[in-house]
């Protein structure tokens, strides 16, 4: 089902009729709420999105949100690591362009509670005047919750999408190799090294190699170690026997199973090659599938599975990020901003991302509801690795407000493994650079 027939009224929109589901809304309830959306029509606000598709999500129906409010929306997308950067670099300095910033929590929660650059919407979730009653805490899953608010419950971003890392895998090319889906991670390598077929341009797995970005691929491995990268107490475990031993796995996987050039690949460019049907199995987020089912981009639609990460040899683990949505401390417009976060959480944009298989809403009642999973326009299989990987789900990335530099120094070693570098010296030497960064960040 679509939702693009869908001109929700001012009253209908977080979460629309019974009759809208029949022109695509399946299974949002009404909600009728007393807030004045039409209070700050004419106000224009600046919205910074970071290029993905549930930013995608928001641009697409951003005209619904101006029709509703009278506000007028100038909103940029821009590839994760670039907005990062900006958005630094503005909010340092005291004077942002933008009123509304869409964050990834795995990455920026730390630094941006320690700016203070994002405003409390507490105040603003109380106000009856502001806030639709549907909108409450509880509706949230306990990992938006954690993510949104800090240690004294300051609520920063409302929380937006919970993404799952899992395997996509080509059935195809796995059943002329009369391979099953692997369920452990021995079985993982071996089929990426059955698959591949140089010869043929076929590689049997791809993943994200540049630097800084290969980061989550290796600590999601670790996940499967029974690791994280940083321990309960506080103190880096990069150099810890199962690391290495991760390290090793991604640099086995990546050097003998995947494809040339793929020290250069993000996201993005994994998912064009999985979209040629030429790459057997590809390790990154759920939110990343729409693509590979539309036959205008791809050539393996009908063809994809899709699977929770295999059990590595100490425990099976859904490495999880996610992304917020909250309004700039700085901003003048903070009332007018926040009408425009709340419509982005909303139980009709969360069911739209759920249904368009573009990302998984934080909201329980999207999630929960029966007629909403049945508009799911996404293979069967890729619900399935929805829900399996959540009762397995851990983060993939330390919350710390040197995230950044994090991947930055543990992605050169990991660059450097796939030049043939050894595991153990490559995680040692980032590791040792890396502490003095975090205990200086730390510090009061």
């Amino acid at each position: 089902m679509s939702f693009d027939l869908v001109k929700p009224t001012r009253r209908q929109f977080l979460a629309g009729s019974a009759a809208m589901g029949a022109a695509g809304l399946a299974g949002v309830r009404p909600a009728y709420a007393a807030v004045d959306w039409k209070k700050y029509a004419g106000t224009t606000i600046e919205v910074n999105l970071i290029k993905s598709p549930r930013g995608e999500t928001l641009q697409r129906y951003q005209k619904e949100f101006e029709d509703l409010t009278g506000i007028k929306v100038n909103s940029e997308q821009t590839p994760e690591q670039q907005q990062r950067q900006k958005a630094v670099i503005e909010l340092t300095s005291g004077k942002p362009s933008f009123d509304v910033i869409h964050i990834s929590y795995h990455v920026q929660k730390r630094q941006f509670e320690k700016g203070g650059w994002l405003a409390d919407l507490n105040p603003f979730l109380k106000d009856p005047n502001l806030t639709d009653p549907t909108l409450v805490e509880s509706d949230f899953a306990a990992a938006g919750l954690a993510f949104a608010k800090d240690k004294n419950g300051r609520f920063g971003a409302l929380p937006f999408s919970v993404d799952y890392w899992i395997v996509y895998w080509n059935k195809d090319l796995f059943a002329a190799k009369n391979l099953d889906c692997p369920k452990t991670f021995d079985e993982l390598v071996k089929a990426a090294e059955t698959l591949t077929d140089p010869a043929n341009n076929i590689f049997g797995f791809v993943a994200r190699g540049a630097k800084n970005a290969n980061v989550p691929v290796w600590t999601s491995l670790m996940l499967g170690y029974g690791k994280s990268a940083i321990g309960p107490d506080g103190s880096l475990q990069t150099d810890s026997p199962e690391a290495i031993e991760a390290a090793t796995i991604y640099q086995r996987l990546m050097t003998k199973s995947a494809p040339r050039g793929v020290t250069g690949f993000n996201w993005a460019e994994c998912q064009s090659a999985f979209l040629q049907g030429k790459i057997g199995m590809w390790l990154d987020g759920v939110g990343f599938a729409p693509p590979l089912e539309n036959p205008q981009k791809s050539r393996v639609v009908g063809k994809v599975g899709y699977s929770v990460v295999p059990k590595g040899p100490a425990a099976q683990a859904a490495p999880t990020t996610g992304d917020g949505i909250g309004v700039v401390e700085a901003s003048a417009k903070k009332e007018a901003a926040y009408l425009y976060c709340q419509w982005a959480i909303s139980r009709q944009l969360g069911a739209r991302l759920l249904q368009a298989g573009a990302g998984v809403p934080f909201r329980n009642s999207v999630l929960n509801d029966a007629q909403v999973r049945k508009g799911v326009t996404m293979p069967a299989s890729w619900v399935d690795a929805v829900s399996q990987s959540a009762p397995v789900s851990q983060l993939c990335l330390p919350v710390i407000i040197p995230v950044t530099e994090f991947r930055d120094i543990m992605g050169v070693g990991l660059t450097n493994l796939l030049g043939g570098a050894d595991p153990a010296t490559e995680m040692n030497k980032a590791t040792e650079a890396f502490r003095s960064v975090l205990a200086r960040s730390e510090a009061p």
